[in-house]
């Protein structure tokens, strides 16, 4: 029975468009499957009941098959993070909406909390953990900034940020990276056995997107369920879970940021 669950709530069995009443909700997995559906289920269900079209919520395995997902357009809607949107905003042409109100992500290296480390020099020639290599603050960032400051890592990628969290705790790794959302929100016992050794400048967070070809009418109307969640006490207590302060409206510029930066990682997939 898990494992029925599981294969409907990573989206194995879907198709490049939703049914007329089912709108494909897609969530960058950098957290379990089953995390993700507890945390993101009740949201998408207000949303559901605000604008009367069915979310459906999907994600993937790990970040690359949700990257080869948003590059299909299996997705109507996506949450994804502010690289990701900088590269399918171009391909297949995401549009950005909405994103957490009043937030910088923030990248973080963690280390054990009773480790001596103190610094990221100490970090020269060490494995580090990470989600995936685009993973934008828990992976891109970091990892430019060591490299920047001539510390030498090798990176391996363990599919999401609470594997990050979890492998760190565990001693397999002697630092990884993350966000602060997803360390906030991981498991409380490993997260006690960490802290934040660095955190990296802010940047625009992640953005709710929707594909180019969904229904201009259901998009505003989803759209409008999204905002409604900060006027009423059980909207702000769905996105508490997930540790927004609120939802507000997004442009594509508000990406600019990002784009400055001019991360390539991705972009043979604009090719393909």
């Amino acid at each position: 029975m898990k494992g029925i669950l599981l294969s409907l709530i990573l989206g194995i069995a879907f198709t490049s468009h939703a049914h007329a009443k089912d709108i494909t909700f897609g969530i960058v997995p950098q957290q379990s499957a089953i995390t993700l559906a507890n945390n993101w289920g009740p949201i998408l269900e207000y949303v559901s009941q605000q604008s009367g079209y069915n979310l459906v919520f999907r994600t993937a395995k790990d970040i690359p098959e949700f990257e080869g997902r948003v590059l299909t357009g299996a997705y109507d809607v996506a949450y994804m993070n502010p690289y990701h949107y900088t590269v399918f905003h171009q391909k297949p042409g995401y549009q950005a909406f909405a994103k957490q109100k009043d937030k910088r992500i923030h990248g973080i290296l963690v280390v054990k909390k009773e480790a001596s480390i103190s610094s990221l020099e100490e970090l020269d020639g060490a494995r580090l953990a990470f989600p995936s290599p685009a993973a934008f603050a828990a992976s891109v960032v970091p990892r430019a900034a060591l490299k920047n400051q001539g510390i030498s890592i090798t990176p391996q990628y363990v599919s999401s940020h609470d594997s990050v969290y979890l492998n760190v705790a565990r001693d397999f790794f002697i630092a990884g990276g993350g966000i602060e959302r997803t360390f906030n929100n991981t498991n409380a016992k490993v997260s006690e056995q960490l802290r934040v050794l660095w955190k990296t400048p802010g940047y625009t967070p992640h953005a709710f997107a929707f594909h180019p070809d969904l229904d201009p009418q259901v998009a505003d109307a989803i759209k409008a369920a999204f905002l409604s969640m900060n006027e009423s006490e059980k909207g702000r207590t769905l996105l508490g879970n997930i540790s927004f302060k609120g939802i507000e409206s997004a442009q594509d510029e508000d990406w600019d940021d990002v784009r400055a930066l001019n991360i390539t990682l991705l972009q043979h997939l604009l090719s393909e």
